[in-house]
């Protein structure tokens, strides 16, 4: 298992486009404001060129102010335009005596009923007469501005947008059917081989893919060659991108990286370009690595759910991804690798021989491997000399690359928050909890809510040490995490493969332990029980279903692995009265656990309120504290077979009452 992401210092460029530097965000706002300043610039340019402004003043006046003004000579010319007359006043004139506003250019209306005399009384007083046309020839620029400024400016506007979105998608419009995928400098690989770590199995099958690329001749020359499709194929966050990025890196050969996403668009056909431009771009620079990530999201069945035929963009695309796998030769250097995590959903067309023929799991971590993980996360991090990254390994099991490189990321955090030199052992624990069960709740419970959560969580710890088969108890707490209310936190010596009947019901009646000593103590159920009910009744259901271990089911696999006809609706593969029969199993296994937890709680009910009583004083008990206030003896370290009578039966678990040495 490796981390999904190279350390600090080590990361390569995903997400920044390849090898292209980001502009920064204030490159970006200047772009942004520059052309709109541009287009304000121009707009008053115009205005003040077709448009001047009056550098004159000039004030309105009654046509009977204007004819007396005439009577006494006070005017000296005037310019008819149509009905409109301006003039001018031999001295600066107001409207009125009194008023304030006055000017030597003033402008009047002639009315529509005033006589013939108004030329006469003009030349009469020596006045100069002008005349101007009322409908003069219209400036062609400017007609052109009033009819075609706002479908021009729309345009510059749409053609700034089509940029933009040409910049963001690596081309616009024409170059939708582009690859998208971002290629990688071989000259700094993101990633190796040494920055991967808890798969070696999957280290071990890539690498004859790096050694053809590096060594081609070595396998032509007798005529092998590799296999042309590679399929990854584990959870999220098991290190399957950083695998192969690590192996581009290895071979120090150009890495094309894409999301299978990335290929559909709304445009029909897109997809299938798309395709068509990677492979051609991967043959040039040959050779060459593909990495198409998520392939489930174009690599469906095509037999599943409704199909909508060739018009299907994802179909087309899937059609294509098979055409171009079949027309190259892997002798050309070009290998796809393929990542996903669904891949019974895949269409058997996919991985078929001659396409992706090698398939390879990455499994989550082993002990050894989640502490090989540990070390390269914690690279860069200090650490405090009461650390041991494999205990640490030991209390993660089920943690992937990606959760590991969280908590040590959140370890970290909190011992900077505490203003520490280093990161401390107690620091991973907390940031365990935070990551597995979510941050602190401060609120506020009442005593009895509170003597009740303890009385529940010691409840599932004092089982886990009473049951041999069960896992050993590292910690109980009731202070509130998530939507718990308190929590037991348990984790195998160490990882199992198989697990045994004995196991899965001391899974059980450990997980019944709260509800049984609310019982016990109270006589009363409560609502707190809901997670843990939600888990017993799952493990009931496949020890029935799955499993066999009913004896009236018998051992068959009965599981419904999700199997759907036509109208797209599952189908049980057993009948109502296997159903009936199903049901009444898996009630039989929950009840008969609950009546063990009853039975040990009640045969150890002064260790029970013990551990609550120093629960309630101390509000969190890590290993050491809960075996001396109870008294017991840890488990021993047992990593063979379960115990069996002499009939070959499994045994039954017998409660440990041995008591801790005196310090």
């Amino acid at each position: 298992m490796a981390q999904t992401k190279p350390p600090s210092g080590l990361r390569g460029g995903a997400g920044a486009g390849g090898n292209q530097p980001r502009k920064p965000a204030q490159w970006r706002s200047v772009q942004f404001l520059l052309p709109l300043g541009v287009f304000l610039a121009l707009n008053v340019l115009f205005a003040n060129v077709f448009f001047p402004p009056s550098q004159t003043k000039s004030i309105t006046v009654p046509y009977n102010v204007f004819i007396s003004d005439v009577k006494s000579g006070d005017v000296t010319s005037i310019t008819s335009t149509g009905d409109t007359i301006q003039g001018t006043f031999r001295h600066e004139t107001g409207v009125s005596a009194t008023s304030k506003n006055k000017a030597k250019d003033f402008s009047t209306q002639l009315p529509s009923f005033a006589g013939g005399q108004l030329e006469t009384l003009l030349q009469q007083h020596n006045v100069t007469i002008n005349a101007n046309n009322p409908n003069p020839p219209a400036n062609v620029l400017v007609v052109i501005l009033e009819s075609f400024g706002p479908t021009l400016l729309f345009l510059l506007i749409f053609l700034w947008f089509m940029r933009r979105t040409a910049a963001a998608a690596g081309g616009g419009l024409f170059s939708l059917g582009r690859s998208q995928a971002r290629l990688y400098d071989p000259e700094r690989p993101a990633a190796t081989f040494q920055d991967v770590a808890g798969i070696e199995e999957a280290k071990e099958e890539l690498e004859e893919i790096v050694d053809f690329l590096r060594q081609p001749a070595k396998y032509q020359r007798l005529g092998g060659t590799v296999p042309k499709g590679v399929l990854l194929v584990g959870l999220p966050g098991t290190g399957k991108t950083l695998l192969a990025r690590a192996v581009a890196g290895e071979a120090g050969v150009p890495f094309f990286s894409i999301s299978a996403s990335e290929f559909i668009e709304m445009v029909v056909g897109v997809g299938a370009s798309r395709v068509r431009d990677l492979f051609a771009k991967a043959r040039e620079a040959a050779p060459a690595i593909i990495f198409v990530d998520e392939l489930d999201a174009i690599g469906r069945s095509r037999s599943a759910g409704p199909s909508f035929g060739g018009h299907d963009e994802r179909e087309q695309t899937l059609n294509q991804i098979l055409t171009e796998m079949d027309g190259f030769d892997s002798r050309e250097g070009v290998i796809v690798l393929a990542a996903t995590n669904r891949a019974d959903v895949l269409d058997s067309a996919l991985l078929r021989p001659g396409r992706f023929d090698r398939r390879v799991s990455v499994l989550p971590p082993d002990r050894v491997g989640r502490a090989a993980i540990l070390k390269i996360h914690t690279r860069g991090v200090p650490l405090g000399d009461d650390i041991d990254l494999d205990k640490l390994a030991s209390q993660t099991p089920g943690l992937v690359g990606a959760e590991l490189r969280n908590l040590v990321n959140e370890a970290a955090l909190l011992a900077a928050r505490k203003e520490r030199a280093a990161v401390t052992m107690n620091d991973f624990t907390e940031a365990l909890e935070k990551v597995l069960l979510g941050a602190a709740r401060r609120i506020v419970l009442s005593e009895e809510d509170r003597q009740r959560t303890a009385y529940h969580e010691s409840g599932h710890a004092l089982l886990g040490l009473l049951i041999p088969a069960a896992d050993p108890v590292r910690r109980v707490s009731i202070v509130p995490r998530g939507r718990a209310l308190g929590v037991t936190v348990q984790s195998p010596v160490d990882d199992r493969q198989n697990y045994p009947e004995t196991y899965l019901r001391a899974r059980i009646v450990g997980a019944l332990g709260g509800r049984a000593a609310e019982k016990l103590i109270y006589d009363v159920v409560t609502t707190g029980a809901e997670s843990d009910l939600q888990q017993v009744t799952q493990i009931a259901r496949q020890m029935v279903v799955r499993w066999g271990m009913s004896p009236k089911v018998g051992p068959l696999n009965l599981a419904d692995d999700g199997e759907q006809g036509q109208m797209m609706i599952s189908q049980r593969p057993y009948s109502e009265t296997t159903a009936e029969v199903i049901d009444s199993e898996v009630r039989r296994i929950v009840e008969e656990c609950f009546e063990e937890a009853l039975r040990l709680l009640d045969a150890n009910r002064e260790k029970l309120v013990a551990l609550t009583t120093a629960l309630l004083r101390e509000e969190s008990l890590n290993e050491e504290e809960i075996l001396q206030v109870t008294g017991l003896m840890p488990k021993p370290v047992s990593l063979g077979p379960p115990p069996r009578d002499l009939n070959g039966r499994l045994a039954e678990p017998q409660p440990s009452t041995s008591p801790v040495p005196a310090a």
